[in-house]
């Protein structure tokens, strides 16, 4: 039976279902513990897990990932907390060069079962270090799986569908979903590398993922008010990413616009357009149009922010622009 959570009650019920149901599973991070985590996801499980469980770790990155990689070579499921995914630079050394490498150079003889979270996101007036979408980052790294739940079923039960996965997987939550409140199914919807639809429709497919969801979903919405029939796709996972799912949309809707909260240039939006170019250009009646935040550090100005950020009147724009090119 399904249940209403927020966002982030999803996360620690996925959190407090791993812990209680396998002791080799640990969460470890900066302030998880006796604070219960920056944006509260971790609070109340110190008390129920102990420090053994749930272990506040230095400020340093670069660290308690070596120390969750080698937990997890060692036989454990920890999962490793980065407060936001900027200090995940301090520890790109760890992820890229370990964590996903181990099992090509031992020969398949290592896996590194290691999960980190990360959050993720502007919106939150958090300024020019604490405001990025860097998922195309790390989607861009052979040996990684990384997924982005958008929706409160997903946040509940995406952390457990990557605990079972043999390999490191990292998870973007978006701040700005973190207080929205939602129904959680008691099971999840589809293996976590597969996309779906979230709004069937005839005339053209909306992509996205993440905290850009919501906006899309939105946006299609008003799109059936004029006559338009927006399918919206949700990735949800963005290595290994469900191509199949997204050519098999634009062969029934012959038009695309992928919203991506990145930057545009060299963005996860620009892999799917290359993507769609390569493999379905014969399908398209109209070119790609991309919607991606302003090409600037993030502002620290609330009205700036938002003017930086894709918003459902850009979403629309695009959307409109595709539906009036002719084939």
């Amino acid at each position: 039976m399904s249940e209403q959570l927020t966002y982030r009650d999803a996360l620690r019920a996925g959190l407090d279902h791993a812990l209680s149901t396998d002791s080799r599973v640990l969460l470890m991070g900066e302030d998880v513990g006796r604070y219960g985590g920056c944006f509260a996801v971790s609070k109340g499980l110190l008390e129920r897990y102990g420090p053994e469980r749930v272990v506040d770790t230095p400020l340093c990155e670069s660290g308690f990932v070596g120390v969750g990689i080698g937990a997890a070579i060692g036989g454990l499921r920890p999962i490793v907390e980065v407060m936001t995914v900027n200090f995940s630079l301090l520890a790109m050394d760890q992820i890229v060069n370990t964590a996903a490498t181990l099992r090509h150079m031992s020969g398949g003889q290592y896996h590194v079962p290691l999960v980190i979270r990360m959050s993720c996101g502007g919106g939150r007036q958090l300024a020019a270090q604490h405001s990025h979408s860097w998922e195309n980052l790390y989607a861009h790294i052979p040996g990684l799986k990384v997924i982005c739940p958008a929706t409160h079923t997903d946040a509940r039960h995406m952390l457990g569908q990557a605990l079972a996965d043999p390999d490191p997987v990292i998870i973007f939550e978006h701040l700005m979903l973190l207080n929205d409140s939602g129904e959680v199914a008691p099971e999840p919807e589809a293996p976590m590398e597969q996309a779906l639809v979230r709004r069937p429709g005839r005339d053209l497919t909306l992509i996205s993922y993440g905290g850009s969801l919501p906006k899309t979903m939105e946006a299609a919405l008003r799109l059936a008010s004029e006559g338009i029939e927006a399918e919206v796709i949700d990735l949800r996972c963005l290595r290994p990413l469900d191509r199949e799912a997204i050519l098999h949309s634009l062969s029934r809707t012959h038009r695309a616009v992928i919203v991506d909260e990145g930057w545009q240039s060299g963005s996860l939006a620009a892999e799917i357009s290359a993507s769609i170019m390569e493999q379905a250009f014969w399908e398209l009646d109209a070119p790609i149009r991309r919607v991606c935040s302003a090409e600037v550090p993030f502002p620290y100005a609330a009205h700036l922010e938002q003017a930086c950020l894709p918003q459902v009147a850009d979403i629309l724009e695009a959307a409109r622009a595709v539906m009036e090119a002719r084939p």
